[in-house]
This record gives C-alpha cells, structure tokens and sequence, in this order.
C-alpha cells in the first residue's frame, strides 16, 4: 500500500528560508566542530552536542550548547527537536581500538583492547543506536509537521569488509550507513536526502608522523585532511543544490 510519505513526486528543491536549524552531533572539536562552523558561515542555526558548559564557545558557532551525550539520543532529541532541527550531522563517535588478537597496538602505534561487551556498547551506543535514533526523530517529526525539506549527513569509515584492530568501529560506522541509506530511500520523496560522508584520514588531533608516513604509502589514502575540508563537502551537502544528491556513500580521499 502506498503511504502519503510516498505520494510526493516533486519534492521541493529549497529549504524555503534563510535560516534552517541543523544539529551537529560531537561538535566539540575536529570535523564536528568545523561543520558546525561552516554551517553557520552559510546562515544555518547551529545546536550543537559535546560541549560540556564550561567549554569555551567557538566564536564561529553562534549557537546554543546542549550538555547531553550522543549515547543518550532521547535526551539530546527532546532538547534540540523542538526547534525545529532540519538537517542532522552524525558526528559523534565513541571510538575505541578494539581487537580479536591479542595485539597490545595496532600498526600506528595505538593502543588496542581485546572485543568485548564493553567496547561493543560505547562503539555501537554512540555510533550506531544514536544515530538510528535521532534519523527516527528527524523523521518522525519531519512527516508531523507536514514539512517538505530536510538533509542527514552522517559520517561514516571502513567497515562493510571489516575493519581490523577497530572491529567494533567498524560494525557501529557500517550500521550508521545503513540506516543512513534506508532513511534516503524511505524519506526521499519527503524532501529528505540522506547521505553518509567518510573522510579521508584527517588531522583532529590524534594524526602523528607515523600516520603521515603510512598515508603516503598507501594506495587508498591520497591526503591527510583539515576538518575544515571536509566540512567543506558536509555544508554543500546540506545545501538547496543537491537536492537530487540522495542515498551515496561519498568516499573522500
């Protein structure tokens, strides 16, 4: 049976006004932090997750601070949703080098813990549950409000053929995908598109020389990124021009 969520054909190509409202997941640095800039930058309404209060505030975000973690969607929903949010970054990662070897690091030197239900839940929590959970929130009050335009961008990384010494990561980053598709092909004829982004290796902190020098001899990584680069591509997907941009896997090198 056909639904009404299925019966646009001509979603609507413009947000209709100068000022939407985005929330940025894991916004208190690195990619998140950048896109919620550059965001900004273009007139969007930015709230933000990952700050804790007494964190100084970016001047480049003029926004408000949610004190409420990505592990905890409900919370960070009933603060942030009632704005009304209209595009949807999935940053937050509860990342963690996980392994079923008994390396104690990987080939970069990080640290490794042995797969358990503890690295399984603070990867799959953050990563996975909350994103799931805040794409059904954008949803459902997306269709409510009879609204007709909205973006999810969710940052995705290796992980459909595996992911060695980050086995957990790459479970929780290959879910995110998955219902990041499942949301473009059920929400596209609502005027949602739903696209996930995954970065090249990009310099949030944690790149060292070591990095560096396996980037330069791998065949699969071209560069080693800023955050604002890769904001960059996170923006210009939230825009009116890609309205016809749903449902890919942008793989940035």
């Amino acid at each position: 049976m056909t639904t009404p969520a299925m019966s646009m054909s001509t979603p609507p190509r413009s947000s209709g006004g100068p000022h939407p409202v985005a929330l940025v997941t894991g916004a208190n640095h690195g990619i998140g932090a950048a896109t919620a800039r550059a965001l900004a930058a273009r007139g969007v309404r930015v709230l933000v997750t990952g700050l804790a209060l007494d964190e100084p505030r970016d001047p480049g975000i003029p926004s408000a601070y949610y004190q409420a973690r990505s592990r905890q969607p409900e919370s960070v929903a009933a603060a942030a949703f009632d704005a009304p949010v209209r595009i949807l970054i999935n940053n937050a990662t509860g990342w963690v080098g996980d392994s079923f070897t008994v390396a104690a690091t990987d080939h970069i030197d990080r640290q490794l813990r042995p797969v358990s239900s503890a690295t399984h839940d603070q990867q799959l929590g953050v990563d996975a549950r909350a994103g799931c959970l805040l794409i059904a929130e954008l949803a459902q009050r997306h269709l409510a409000r009879g609204d007709d335009w909205g973006r999810i961008v969710s940052l995705t990384s290796g992980g459909p053929d595996g992911f060695p010494a980050e086995a957990s990561y790459g479970a929780a980053k290959a879910a995110l995908a998955n219902y990041t598709m499942t949301a473009a092909a059920e929400l596209g004829a609502v005027g949602i598109t739903a696209n996930s982004v995954m970065p090249p290796v990009t310099d949030t902190g944690w790149v060292t020389d070591a990095v560096r020098e396996f980037v330069a001899g791998s065949w699969a990584h071209h560069h080693v990124a800023t955050p604002d680069e890769v904001a960059t591509t996170i923006a210009w997907l939230c825009s009116d021009a890609v309205w016809l941009v749903n449902g890919n896997r942008l793989v940035l090198r």
